[in-house]
């Protein structure tokens, strides 16, 4: 969702099928940004994750965050392709499996330099977006006189409109952030956006890693219980359609604003980890004493853990999605911006999208070692009820 102020670039650029102002030409290269950032999420499993994401703001912002809408979209559709690709090959077992699937990193640099659109293609939108340099890594603080600035500054900002214009197309501006700008960046980014993402994902992979690998049944008879017959037919294949029903329900939220679902408001970014903790809570509760009717039910029992996986599976894809969509939305343009504050703010919501990326990363750490106790933990409380079937895997 565009904010207001984005009215005039988003309506002949993110509305084209109903704008008959939009030429075909503009509509071919929003398409080719959408399927590119797609195929981006796509194939690259993490690999770069974060740069592809900073890709996305070298484009003006309307289309940075659809960018990172498809971007995320991609990313669940990797999940899906993965889970399901896997359920078919885990007969091959893990050497041809995984030889089979070695090939896809390759449609990357294809994508990237045969069909990524350019920005400087999207003319129209120029106002929003200035040449695009990269973060230097080096602290451009240097102690010369006070009164003088060693970066592009207040000489540029003090021309007069037409001179500043020349200045900007003699020569690229170049923008560094200090080490304290950065500090500056991240302060705010903490309780609004790095913490309810770093939840998330500590608490979705916690399941994924330590709970759903001891949420195992009995295989079930197909002349008692047709649908679940049908689709398990040992021990094994349990915790590969959990991943395949977590992925599926991810990439769906991962599409939301893709396909033209609202962004979540700010203050309900905790949302999805609030009821991710939920999640966790129930199902560890399920495989620690089991709380659902496993012997007098076995169809409920297998819906009501399809359902819980399924629902952590939206809210991961929520948070995703919507932290990295608001954060590529911030520091939004204005009309009276010059190229210098057009190219500051651009280079300042690429940094917050790394910072961004980090906290879901450190989640995914501490997630990785939370879940290895848990797994072992919760499989003896199984054997001390009787349930031994995590011990046989």
């Amino acid at each position: 969702m565009a904010h207001p102020e984005d009215d005039e670039l988003s309506a002949p650029l993110l509305d084209a099928g109903s704008d008959a102002s939009t030429s075909d030409n503009e509509r071919k290269l929003r398409l080719k940004l959408g399927i590119s950032f797609f195929i981006f999420g796509l194939i690259n499993n993490s690999l770069g994750e974060l740069t592809f994401l900073q890709l996305s703001t070298t484009y003006p912002i309307a289309l940075a965050g659809h960018s990172v809408g498809y971007f995320a979209s991609g990313t669940g559709g990797a999940g899906v392709g993965g889970a399901g690709f896997w359920w078919e090959v885990r007969s091959l077992g893990v050497k041809k499996g995984v030889a089979l699937s070695g090939v896809l990193p390759f449609v990357i640099p294809l994508t990237y330099f045969f069909l990524l659109p350019a920005p400087s293609k999207f003319a129209g939108a120029r106002r929003n977006s200035a040449a695009y340099a990269a973060i230097p890594t080096a602290d451009p603080t240097v102690e010369e006189d006070e009164g003088e600035e060693t970066d592009v500054g207040s000489e540029q900002l003090a021309d007069t409109d037409s001179g500043a214009t020349a200045t900007a197309k003699e020569r690229p501006l170049v923008i560094m952030l200090t080490f304290a700008d950065k500090i500056k960046l991240v302060r705010p980014l903490l309780l609004k956006f790095m913490l309810p993402i770093f939840s998330v994902y500590v608490l979705e992979y916690t399941i994924n890693q330590g709970i759903a690998p001891t949420l195992i049944y009995p295989v079930p008879d197909a002349s008692q219980h047709w649908l679940i017959g049908h689709i398990i037919h040992s021990l094994r294949d349990y915790y590969p359609l959990w991943q395949l029903v977590y992925q599926t329900f991810v990439f769906f939220s991962r599409s939301s604003i893709s396909i033209g679902v609202p962004s979540l408001p700010t203050r309900l970014l905790w949302a999805p980890a609030i009821v991710q903790a939920g999640v966790l809570l129930t199902l560890v509760l399920e495989s620690a004493i089991g709380i659902f009717p496993e012997e007098s039910n076995p169809t409920l029992t297998f819906l009501l853990v399809f359902t819980l996986i399924a629902v952590e599976g939206v809210c991961g894809g929520l948070a995703y999605v919507n932290v990295f969509y608001r954060v590529g939305q911030e520091n939004h343009p204005s009309e009276g911006d010059d190229a210098y504050e057009l190219e500051k703010k651009k280079q300042e919501r690429e940094f917050k999208i790394g910072s961004i990326g980090f906290a879901d990363s450190l989640g995914i750490l501490l997630a990785s070692l939370i879940a290895m106790p848990t797994e072992i933990g919760l499989c003896k409380a199984q054997v001390g009820r009787g349930k031994t079937f995590c011990k046989t895997l």
